[in-house]
């Protein structure tokens, strides 16, 4: 018997809500991926990418991966065995990077912080004194709900002729970011954040200095699929798109429609929607009794992490959440595990209606009269 699939309210650190405009894309006839109607699509979402991302990178691409894949790409391309990487590590996801640079062969040099906050950036600066081929940070790290400042970080880098790379697979789209502007020189995302597009992809963009080390590299890069120098030539329309993989067509399709609405809201007003459904939520479950992880000034928009108070079975609530009320929210990680729970506030999910029963819902769970919080949660978003 074929498993029925229920329709989930996705308030968790992802997958988010998917539009119906998105999910029709996806539907769309499939051609070949080397159809000259579809060279036309990966055209215009690239373009969309590069105004996403605030970038004039010519080598913005959507690497056929989920987000991990990106990450794999970011350090098969950029950085080689021996290199010299500071690593910001403040969560689940600087972890993995670290990691990550590790099994490329990197001397990782590890700046480590308090999960919950930001690490503040003249640490990583001091870590780079003694010379760097790279330096890494996460600016949304999805496991703690903290946004990473970006400031001096490029200038740092730069005098010492290293190379910036970042992590922006829940912030791209909802949370203020400008690639050039930051001197930002790679960075990867997911579709699946506030972009509100399914799983997949992984948008990725990489300027003419990253470009420049990775022709400059005396080894290949040790994957071959995640090759940038072999996938630009199929992305890059003005090289004739050499054959290198069967892309995810429709994936491709679904993008570009996700990448459309940011696009006509605008991404100036798109911040600031989520900067409101995040201060919006943040008030309304206070009133249930559940304080934000991040202090003032350090939240990531689209993430509010909230402590999960003593005596509740955090597991047991998210689960009824799930099966009885269809929401879906996410537990915490690491040291966070059973402390927190991640709550997502992504593209169309940050809104009053999705809020709303989502406020109503762990209010009955928690036993608790959710009238103030909704009360706070209209006040918020009408203000």
């Amino acid at each position: 018997m074929a498993t029925e699939i229920p329709t989930r309210l996705l308030l968790g650190s992802g997958p988010s809500p998917v539009p119906e405009r998105v999910m029709e894309a996806l539907a769309l006839p499939t051609v070949g991926h080397l159809d000259p109607v579809f060279g036309e699509v990966m055209d215009e979402t690239a373009e969309l990418l590069r105004r996403t991302f605030r970038t004039a990178n010519r080598a913005t691409l959507p690497v056929s991966a989920t987000g991990s894949g990106g990450m794999d790409a970011l350090v098969v391309n950029f950085v080689a065995p021996g290199d010299r990487v500071v690593v910001g590590v403040n969560g689940l996801f600087g972890e993995r990077m670290a990691d990550a640079m590790e099994r490329a062969g990197a001397h990782v040099v590890r700046v480590d912080g308090e999960w919950g906050r930001a690490i503040p950036p003249e640490r990583l600066i001091d870590a780079a004194a003694d010379g760097l081929d790279a330096m890494f940070v996460v600016h949304g790290e999805t496991s703690t709900g903290v946004c990473q400042p970006l400031d001096g970080l490029a200038e740092a880098c730069r005098e010492r002729d290293a190379l910036l790379l970042v992590d922006c697979v829940t912030s791209l789209a909802g949370q203020p970011l400008d690639l050039d502007a930051a001197g930002v020189d790679a960075a990867f995302s997911g579709t699946q954040k506030c972009l509100n597009c399914p799983p997949g992809l992984a948008p990725f963009t990489a300027g003419e200095r990253a470009i420049a080390k990775l022709r400059a590299r005396e080894d290949r890069p040790r994957s071959w699929y995640f090759d940038l120098s072999l996938v630009l030539g199929y992305w890059d329309g003005e090289s004739g798109r050499a054959y290198h993989h069967t892309a995810p067509i429709n994936m491709v399709y679904a993008l570009r429609e996700a990448l459309r609405i940011v696009q006509e809201e605008g991404l100036e007003a798109r911040w600031e929607r989520h900067a409101r459904a995040h201060e919006a939520l943040r008030a309304a479950l206070a009133e249930l009794g559940l304080e934000r992880l991040a202090p003032d000034g350090e939240q990531l928009h689209p993430l509010l992490a909230v402590r999960v108070p003593e005596g509740v079975d955090e597991a047991a609530v998210r689960r009824r959440l799930l099966l009885e009320h269809h929401i879906e929210i996410s537990g915490g990680l690491g040291p966070l595990a059973g402390r927190i729970w991640r709550i997502g506030v992504m593209g169309i999910g940050a809104a009053e209606e999705p809020q709303r029963r989502l406020v109503e819902a762990l209010g009955t769970l928690l036993e608790r009269d959710p009238s103030d919080a909704l009360a706070a949660l209209t006040e918020a978003w009408a203000a």
